[in-house]
């Protein structure tokens, strides 16, 4: 686990091990070919992106994958290295898988719950050409956006998505996905979860 803290809050950047990601992507693979099953855990309502299909993970198979394991052990370490903090509570509320082609995108937007995260499953051999020559490529790249741009402090944390890369941030944190441009798919799995309140509420009750 490598933790950054580019601003406010801190972000977690871990490895998916290659047999979850090879069973996250075999059960997208079958959920796609199965018309009345994608219609039943269609989830594109519920989310902000201007994308051709996003559908639920189910509970069964957020357990059997071994993907639910690897997210609470993973909370677990980030919140107690950045945090000092030992959670005895973690409900993932709702896991979803986004398929992004040419075009679509993820406008700004915030998670419900309290931790949220993405992992990337699969991912284009090519995002495509920029417009103007010259310019920073940065199509089909994830961008988390906190506070003012100030001297010495950054707003916005830019990354290039790469298969098996997984990403834990706070529910609050704010971010945008850019469009790319080819035939391929950018395939990524979010989730949102619940920890203990009293660790989340710096507030109090």
């Amino acid at each position: 686990m490598n933790i950054v803290r580019p601003f406010g809050p801190t972000i977690a950047k871990l490895k998916m091990p290659n047999n979850i990601v090879e069973q996250l992507n075999a059960y997208s693979e079958k959920v796609i070919l199965d018309r009345k099953k994608i219609e039943e855990i269609d989830n594109g309502k519920n989310l902000a992106g201007n994308v051709k299909q996003e559908f639920l993970v189910e509970k069964d198979v957020l357990d059997s994958s071994g993907f639910y394991n690897f997210l609470k052990n993973s909370v677990s370490m980030w919140l107690e290295a950045s945090d000092k903090k030992k959670i005895t509570q973690f409900t993932i509320k709702k896991s979803w898988i986004v398929r992004q082609f040419e075009n679509e995108y993820n406008p700004i937007h915030y998670h419900s719950g309290h931790i949220s995260g993405v992992g990337y499953l699969k991912i284009p051999n090519n995002f495509g050409e920029t417009f103007q020559p010259g310019k920073k490529n940065e199509n089909g790249f994830i961008s988390f956006i906190h506070g003012n741009r100030l001297f010495n402090s950054s707003s916005i944390f830019k990354i290039k998505p790469k298969v098996g890369d997984f990403y834990l941030f706070p529910n609050y944190l704010m971010h945008t996905v850019n469009p790319f441009y080819g035939n391929e798919e950018r395939r990524s799995i979010s989730f949102n979860a619940n920890i203990d309140e009293n660790i989340y509420n710096v507030y109090g009750a």
